[in-house]
């Protein structure tokens, strides 16, 4: 047994000198908007809110949006989707309240209308925003919307997303002089509260394991993803490559447009911020739980193959290291034989465990948390591998559920 241990905690080590030096670099938070723009017109932008059930969220987070630093033409347009507590009227009012002060970016609030056959319930409230905003495809691919001529840009943002006054005016820059049809910021997440600050560092940790970021940014790769709730998107290119029509079913939606365009020879841009920021609260355990597990096993296509080999995978990374080092260290402690397999697997552990312990010491700084969290990062994996395992029990077990409290069903 601990000869099979020390195999397996050599082979680790292997695996995390390969994902430090060569996989894109995804433990790093260094990636930043691209460029400077200096053209004198500045292209029309039109935001898209898809929002159920936001009414506590968008006191705080819906006048930071219509209040944008940005010198072009800007309008929203918020899809209230069959919410029951009053978020129409709520974002009605702001609305109001910011224009008597001399606010001047339209808001236009849609209901939502019952969602066909097919399409995800957000991806849908998404798709009746651009309608709603005399966003054909169409009419841009013809040229024939007031600014397709010049590109033209839709932000996907959500309605828990407070935005820095800046934030729009800086991502319309990356893009414009970067040409990137898509430029996205992975929101940086509440972590304020004892289980935020355990879970979410590490959210974004995975995700960007799982996605590189500088990948993402590399035409030559062909890996591609966004950050729901911060997408700028040109509408030309959107429209080209077949609309959100052609990701109705995705019930993740970023990692699907982006993967839409980038696979259509659009470039893309994904990167860390603090000026975008989600104010959603998730103080429970089990509120994390549920976000996590949402979406899962939707990420493992539904694939009990998949789902073995990232729960093997998991464990064979983050757990494999700790438990050769403590085999070694029990078997000193006992004044067992040092050589051999126990030593082959203390000190391959003791790599593997300092390397997964650095590589999250950046995504810890830019948290502002404090560094000696990291050695937590076994255990928290331990912990993802419980979500993972429990969302594919719950798509099973028929109590899946998409977005914003939606019963999933086939297309979610």
């Amino acid at each position: 047994m601990v000869l099979v241990l020390g195999i397996v905690c050599a082979v680790s080590a292997a695996a995390w000198v390969y994902l430090l030096l060569f996989h894109g670099e995804y433990w790093r938070t260094r990636q930043r908007l691209p460029g400077a723009f200096a053209g004198a017109d500045w292209p029309e932008v039109i935001a898209v809110v898809p929002a159920r059930n936001e009414a506590e969220m968008l006191p705080v987070t819906l006048p930071a949006l219509l209040s944008q630093d940005y010198p072009g033409a800007f309008r929203v347009t918020l899809v209230d989707d069959g919410s029951t507590d009053g978020t129409g009227a709520v974002a009605g009012k702001i609305a109001e309240s910011l224009a008597a002060a001399g606010n001047r970016v339209p808001l236009t609030v849609v209901p939502g209308q019952p969602r066909p056959e097919g399409w995800a319930g957000k991806v849908w409230a998404m798709e009746q925003g651009l309608a709603a905003s005399g966003d054909a495809g169409s009419d841009v691919l013809a040229g024939t919307t007031a600014d397709a001529g010049t590109g033209g840009y839709v932000l996907f943002t959500d309605a828990d997303i407070e935005w820095a006054p800046g934030a729009l005016r800086d991502l319309v820059t990356a893009a414009e002089a970067d040409d990137r049809a898509l430029v996205s910021q992975m929101a940086l997440l509440r972590a304020e509260a004892g289980w935020e600050k355990v879970v979410v560092p590490a959210f974004v940790y995975f995700f960007a394991q799982l996605f590189p970021f500088k990948r993402v940014n590399d035409p030559r790769s062909r890996v591609a993803a966004g950050a729901g709730g911060c997408m700028l998107v040109r509408r030309l290119a959107l429209a080209k490559a077949g609309g959100l029509e052609r990701v109705k079913g995705a019930l993740i939606d970023d990692v699907a447009l982006g993967t839409l365009l980038k696979r259509d020879g659009n470039r893309c841009w994904l990167g860390m911020t603090s000026d975008i920021r989600s104010v959603r609260p998730y103080p429970r355990l089990a509120d994390l739980w549920h976000m996590i597990a949402r979406s899962a096993y939707v990420q493992l296509r539904y694939s009990p193959a998949l789902l073995a080999g990232t729960v093997l995978g998991l464990l064979f990374l983050y757990a494999a290291p700790p438990a050769g080092l403590v085999t070694w260290v029990v078997a000193a402690l006992a004044g067992a034989g040092q050589g051999g397999p126990v030593a082959v697997a203390g000190v391959a552990g003791l790599a593997g465990t300092l390397a997964m312990t650095g590589s999250y010491l950046p995504m810890l700084r830019f948290y502002r948390l404090s560094l000696l969290r990291a050695p937590s990062l076994p255990l928290i994996a331990v912990l993802y591998t419980g979500m993972t395992i429990d969302s594919a029990r719950r798509h099973y077990s028929g109590r899946a559920v998409s977005w914003r409290g939606r019963p999933a069903d086939k297309t979610g």
